[in-house]
């Protein structure tokens, strides 16, 4: 538990960049039969429906430290960024609607706009991955990274993750974002008045309140917003939803306690310049479920408004005391709507 502590504290050790390529990968999957290690028959956690998970392991020692996630339409193809400079791309099995395996696996290097391969921690500590445009075979991408904190613009094709062809300007409150506190959550927003519009909330930026710092991009100009911090959580990331809102991940460590996840939904109407948000708690999980340092979340639609909810963790590379585990969730739809109906 110390060691545990001490790097989600400070970031764990990243498999070495020089031995950065873009490479076929196997990954392997062991299915966890049940979320909750108490009662194996329950599959109901807050408002949120078990659907499945795996832990993955791979012979890859570049793999792990997964810390940002983005899943297709179709929910079958995935891409993810890993705090130790890498990105992976790969096709998601299922039997009927449960995950099973993570095949066609593909690893790769982040780069720097010259295009070369980045090595140094404080260059390739990406924590944030939201879709531009397009899928994980083809189209575009912002990462937001911590240490040398900046959002960059990345184009995807059938290679992969190509260079980054810009950064976006940050507001002048980043400057006070600590080297490990980053803009660990990024989202565009899919629906409502600001649609396309970027949202970017820092790990752990209090602003006079106490409450979490984040901004909204509006016409290409960010505006501060704040999201209400109960109970020392930290932000891991966030997902746009189809009708505007938006799904954020937090993590909480305490020595007495271990790991706890908590998913929070903020809605359309609560998204706008200035806005102090609370959301709602839709799942809130301990280390009596089968958690780790959930770090990587997205979001896809499913049959009759569903929405599946995926989440992947960051082992921080240690493999002895931490796993990666991929979960996921459905969140009905009228859930959801009755969720939005709610003052």
């Amino acid at each position: 538990m110390a060691a545990l502590g001490a790097r989600l504290a400070l970031g764990g050790s990243e498999a070495s960049s020089a031995r950065a390529r873009t490479e076929q990968i196997v990954i392997e999957a062991q299915p966890i039969a049940a979320f909750d290690k108490m009662d194996p028959a329950k599959t109901r956690f807050g408002k949120l429906t078990w659907r499945g998970g795996l832990v993955l392991t791979s012979p890859s020692v570049r793999f792990g430290g997964w810390s940002g996630l983005e899943i297709d339409a179709q929910g079958q193809s995935l891409l993810a960024v890993s705090d130790g400079g890498a990105w992976m791309r790969a096709e998601l099995v299922y039997d009927k609607d449960r995950p099973v395996a993570l095949a066609s696996a593909r690893l790769g290097p982040l780069r720097a706009r010259s295009g070369r391969v980045l090595l140094k921690k404080r260059q390739v500590d990406a924590e944030g991955l939201t879709f531009v445009k397009g899928t994980p075979a083809k189209g575009a991408v912002l990462i937001s990274f911590e240490r040398n904190h900046r959002i960059g613009h990345f184009d995807v094709d059938a290679k992969g993750l190509k260079a980054p062809r810009s950064y976006l300007k940050l507001p002048k409150a980043a400057r006070q974002l600590s080297g490990n506190r980053g803009i660990e959550a990024i989202a565009i927003l899919r629906g409502g008045p600001y649609e396309g519009s970027l949202v970017a909330i820092a790990e752990r930026l209090k602003d006079a309140a106490g409450d979490h710092t984040g901004w909204l991009w509006v016409k290409g100009k960010p505006h501060v917003i704040h999201l209400t911090d109960s109970d020392e959580y930290d932000i891991t990331d966030a997902t746009a939803l189809p009708d505007g809102g938006l799904l954020v991940l937090e993590r909480r460590f305490r020595w007495g306690e271990g790991v706890k996840t908590r998913l929070r939904l903020v809605r359309q109407r609560e998204l706008h310049p200035g806005a102090r948000i609370a959301g709602e708690v839709l799942l809130d999980a301990n280390m009596n479920n089968e958690i780790d340092n959930m770090e990587g979340l997205a979001a896809h639609a499913g049959a009759g408004g569903q929405i599946i909810v995926t989440m992947i963790s960051d082992d921080n590379f240690n493999r002895g005391l931490q796993r990666t585990v991929l979960l996921q969730f459905v969140l009905d739809g009228a859930d959801l709507a009755r969720s939005d109906a709610q003052p």
